[in-house]
């Protein structure tokens, strides 16, 4: 049995008046003070971990106004802030052990777009794919690029003066940042823009605050000008937070956004941004050259460079190998040829852009020319991508490449802390050279990509942190490579901001640093505001930079826990924060849990960061959860069932135990499994979430409703002998609400009341029994199909899995059904793993001993067979599992090619969430199934339906459920449903779309089946 935690330390009282002072102020939006969300925020993408001591949210900048007029009180001049936006951060820019302002949750709404003057004014929590998302239609984008595009806001992308891709074009945030709205301590607002001499005259008369950083920044400006121009060295990325060099633009007016862009929240609270946009480039193409060594890569990228080309990007064999096991492939795979005599060791992905076709095409006809004709580097070819989605497509893979590096296997795993160097790119290739002899010579495996027409590339040493020897290289390569920068007149920072790495600010500025105190006493005389990162006020002696090895590690409170109990969870500890789950895409499946309530907990990371605390404290209190997951799993039922009868109107005890705000984490799950198949490190919530609830529940009853659904598969097919009695009863106001007040459940589904055995016999289907298939000749097994039977389309869509043994009758080949039995999902799902493991035995065996007559099984529902290739593997083995195959793999296998020509109109599909992004070939599956009769179909970009199995019937996820439809799928029907030409192939999705209104989308198979019939 698992034990009770006891309580987080009590909240220190200067943080505990705080916050009591804020809610009287009349505070609008969230404070959270437990300890489930100060774990969540105690992390970023970096190797460090520093809890909060709670979490703000405010609703709006009259919230955020009230933060910083308490700030600046006398009363309250120990408390210390950290704004954070969507927390994506390689430097722990936004860890605090004091307050974090949350500016991502609220303030994200898209204010204004002026398409005429080509700018956009929006709230800093507003993710950057967003905003595009929204100028598209416009032809307009906001051009910095990041590889973390889906997630980073733009107040974060402010705070670090982001850039990335294309910067060499483009510049970075600051250069596209018209206006900031800003919020100073003691809530004077400040609206920085580049000011003529008048205006900057006028705010440094003022006696306050405005007229204190004005004067600072003025005087620096116009009396340090030749250290400035000496000191800043001549990169693309050049020394950011604080710029000082670029206080005066080249038309000698006056801009504090320079200053303001690239200093992580350390002199003022960000809050609005007046963004300038630029045309999108009609016409794209890029070439993908590859590379025998990626020394050669790195040092031709100055010879493609004078081709003028938008950005070159490079990535290394290793990255590359990564992206061939991850899901992104299946997108790429056509443009890297497999070679197995000279394999591919580099790229360089080279963008070229325009509005003129021939003019472009005149320019790569010229730039091939130069890679057939220069020898002077081995290059193994290219190939080129035409056209914005296949370029896209390509840039897919190479945003990913941090996630991806995360992913090897192993304890130790590459790390950033010395990650965005940049050099002049001309000096890049030598600089890197010493660069990789300084690792060599640790023994350290690492993984490079980056920009080398920038001069940067990300390089992450491998190591295990969780191993003390090996945390303490942390130290001396950071100053092994701050020495190598220097040398090579680079920056220790060149994309990804100081954070934690500030220590290094004064060797880096010299006898500018003093300039950069002053800034920060100006705005932030009292040190308050995210201290210890850039610079410190002049004002306190006392104040001092944070030195990188001050701050926990994650790895130290990793080997807290037991390295049997890591390698057991390893999907939830190895997650490294890079916040791929934070996508805010709506019609991206990955995690919509998160997207519904843009709540941090409800998220992959943010349970996998629960998990990790939740391991480290049950060790703590001397708990082998192993053991005791084996412990539950022998016991019977019935008594835990007991149990929770007797509990089911009593409150949940040990309040403070953490194991609850676990488990509300996880009781918001949908069990989809998009963050399995999306998640760069594989971080796979539903697989530790059964784990947990399975030990939760050895010391917490379960809910009633957990028994419901888990023997879900065990009662329907006896209720199904009286469909029309069990209908009935559902359907009745009292058992309703017993269901939705007593249970928990609302709005079931009824039971199929067709004559299923009926369509068997008019089809020639019978049942696959073992007798019946051994009498079988060679010829007759290879026409020959076993359907393996779910209970939601045997039971609740009969008429579904009727239709599919007429299309296979009708495509020549004879039906078997496997006899029913539980596949277990349901079991699994609600973490009665002994019960699931017993399930998956018993229907294992006698499937595979169906599959040994050698005729294919083929399973109905997505989330019901890829079971049998997910949670079946892993509990039984590899070897055990049986190999079904989905409808359109079989399909695939079964149609001939179709000579003719595709109909002009295509059918559209919306696929199942777990399907796409867990066997992603498939959905390209159904449309070769489609295109072999002579049909088109397309697949719409689409997140989850909201129902994932029976997450929509629980009354606890009603409104979840409801929130995650309206959010894609429901747009898309109405946008599509007419003709009869969208489809689904999830039961689940089906069930979702009917239950709200929709209607019912028919089956791809139901639209094959028709068209056979004609």
């Amino acid at each position: 049995m698992i034990a009770p935690l006891p309580p987080s330390a009590a909240l220190p009282e200067h943080y505990r008046r705080f916050l009591d002072a804020l809610h009287g102020a009349g505070f609008r939006g969230e404070i959270a003070q437990d300890p489930g969300n100060r774990t969540v925020f105690a992390t970023d993408n970096s190797i460090y971990q520093r809890a909060p001591q709670a979490v703000v949210f405010p609703l709006d900048g009259a919230d955020v106004e009230r933060i910083a007029r308490l700030a600046a009180r006398p009363e309250h001049r120990q408390v210390v802030f950290a704004p954070r936006g969507g927390g994506t951060g390689t430097n722990g820019q936004s860890l605090t052990d004091g307050l974090v302002v949350d500016l991502s949750r609220h303030l994200n709404r898209i204010l204004e777009i002026n398409v005429e003057e080509r700018w956009a004014r929006v709230q800093c929590g507003v993710v950057k794919d967003q905003l595009n998302a929204a100028l598209k239609p416009h032809g307009l984008f906001f051009a910095p690029e990041l590889s973390t595009s889906n997630r980073a806001t733009i107040g974060g992308m402010i705070n670090t003066d982001a850039s990335g891709q294309g910067s060499c074009t483009y510049g970075k945030t600051r250069d596209h940042v018209l206006e900031l709205d800003s919020i100073l301590l003691g809530g004077l607002r400040l609206r920085s823009r580049a000011l003529a001499e008048a205006e900057l005259h006028a705010l440094t008369e003022r006696d306050d605050r405005l007229g204190d950083i004005h004067r600072c920044a003025s005087r620096i400006a116009d009396t340090q000008a030749e250290a400035i121009a000496a000191s800043f060295p001549p990169l693309n990325r050049c020394l950011t937070g604080y710029d000082l060099a670029h206080l005066r633009e080249p038309d000698g007016r006056f801009n504090l956004n320079s200053v303001l862009c690239g200093a992580e929240g350390s002199l003022a609270f960000s809050v609005e941004a007046k963004l300038n946009l630029l045309p999108i480039p009609r016409h794209r193409i890029l070439v993908n050259v590859r590379y025998a060594g990626f020394m050669d890569a790195l040092r031709d990228a100055q010879a493609l460079m004078r081709a003028a080309p938008l950005s070159i990007e490079t990535v290394d064999s290793k990255v590359l190998l990564l992206a061939m096991r991850d899901i992104v492939w299946h997108g790429v795979a056509e443009y890297f040829p497999e070679d197995r005599q000279q394999p591919t060791q580099g790229i360089n992905l080279v963008e070229f852009c325009g509005d003129d076709l021939p003019t472009l095409e005149r320019r790569i006809e010229t730039f091939i020319r130069h890679l057939r004709d220069d020898r002077s580097v081995q290059r193994l070819g290219h190939t080129l991508a035409v056209g914005s989605a296949a370029v896209e497509r390509l840039y897919a893979m190479r945003k990913r490449a941090v996630g991806l590096l995360g992913n090897v296997q192993g304890a130790a795993r590459p790390q950033p802390f010395v990650e965005d160097t940049a050099v002049p790119p001309q000096r890049l290739a030598d600089y890197i050279a010493e660069f990789r002899a300084l690792l060599d010579g640790h023994g350290l495996e690492y993984g490079m990509f980056g920009h080398v027409d920038a001069g940067v590339l990300h390089v992450r040493p491998a190591l295990d942190l969780k191993d003390p020897a090996q945390a303490a290289l942390v130290r001396p390569i950071s100053d092994a490579v701050a020495r190598l920068t220097h040398k090579y007149g680079g920056l220790l920072w060149g994309e990804h901001g100081k954070g934690l790495r500030s220590e290094y600010a004064p060797r880096f500025f010299g006898e500018l640093y003093p300039a950069l105190q002053a800034l920060k006493a100006a705005f932030d005389p009292g040190n308050q505001l995210n201290p210890g990162k850039i610079a410190t006020p002049s004002s306190l002696p006392e104040a001092r930079l944070t030195k990188l090895d001050e701050v926990p590690l994650r790895g130290e409170l990793d080997r807290q826990i037991d390295e049997r109990v890591w390698r057991s969870f390893d999907s939830a500890v190895h997650c490294n924060g890079n916040g791929a789950c934070y996508n805010f895409d709506p019609d991206d499946a990955m995690c919509p849990s998160w997207k519904a309530t843009r709540d941090r907990l409800q998220s992959p990371k943010g349970r996998a960061s629960l998990i990790r605390e939740w391991l480290r404290l049950q060790g703590g209190q001397g708990i082998d959860v192993l053991a005791a997951g084996q412990a539950v799993r022998v016991r019977k039922g019935l008594p835990g069932f007991c149990r929770s009868l007797l509990a089911a109107v009593r409150p949940r005890p040990d309040q403070a135990d953490f194991s609850h705000r676990v488990y509300d984490a996880m009781a918001g799950c949908l069990a989809c499994k998009s963050c399995a198949g999306q998640c760069p490190v594989r971080v796979n919530v539903p697989e530790f979430r059964s784990r947990f609830l399975e030990l939760y529940h050895s010391r917490y009853p379960r809910p009633l409703r957990d028994y419901l659904i888990g023997s879900l598969e065990y009662s329907i097919p006896l209720l199904a002998r009286f469909p029309r009695l069990y209908n009935g009863l559902l359907a009745a106001r009292p058992m309703r609400r017993l269901l939705e007040r007593g249970i928990g459940m609302v709005d079931s589904p009824s039971l199929s009341a067709t004559d299923f055995q009926a369509a068997c016999r008019r089809w020639g289907a019978e049942a696959a029994a073992p007798r019946r298939l051994a009498a079988l000749g060679a010829e007759e097994r290879a026409r020959s199909v076993i359907l393996v039977q779910d209970a939601f389309t045997r039971y609740f869509e009969s008429g579904l899995l009727e239709s599919c043994i007429e299309l296979v009758a009708r495509l020549g080949f004879k039906p078997y059904l496997a006899p029913f039995r539980a596949n277990g999902k349901p079991l699994h799902v609600q973490g009665f793993l002994g019960p699931f493991e017993r399930a998956a035995r018993a229907n294992a065996r006698r499937l595979n001993e169906l599959a040994g007559f050698g005729m294919p099984l083929v399973g109905l529902d997505p989330a019901m067979t890829l079971v049998y290739r997910q949670e079946y593997a892993k509990t039984l083995g590899e070897a055990m599992a049986p190999r079904v195959a989905l409808l359109q793999e079989w399909l695939v296998e079964a149609l001939p090619p179709h000579a003719g020509t595709a109909t002009e109109k295509p059918y559209l599909l919306l696929a199942h969430c777990t399907e796409k992004t867990n066997a992603p070939a498939s959905i390209e599956q159904w449309r070769q199934a489609f295109e072999r009769l002579g049909l088109r179909l397309e697949t719409l970009a689409s997140g989850c339906c909201g129902m994932s199995g029976t997450y929509g019937h629980e009354a606890r996820n009603l409104a979840t459920s409801k929130r995650i439809f309206s959010q894609s799928w429901e747009p898309l029907i109405e946008r599509h449903a007419h003709g009869r030409r969208l489809m689904a192939d999830g039961y689940s999705c089906r069930s979702q779309a009917e239950r709200l209104g929709h209607g019912a989308l028919p089956h791809p198979l139901e639209v094959l089946l028709e068209h056979l019939r004609q």
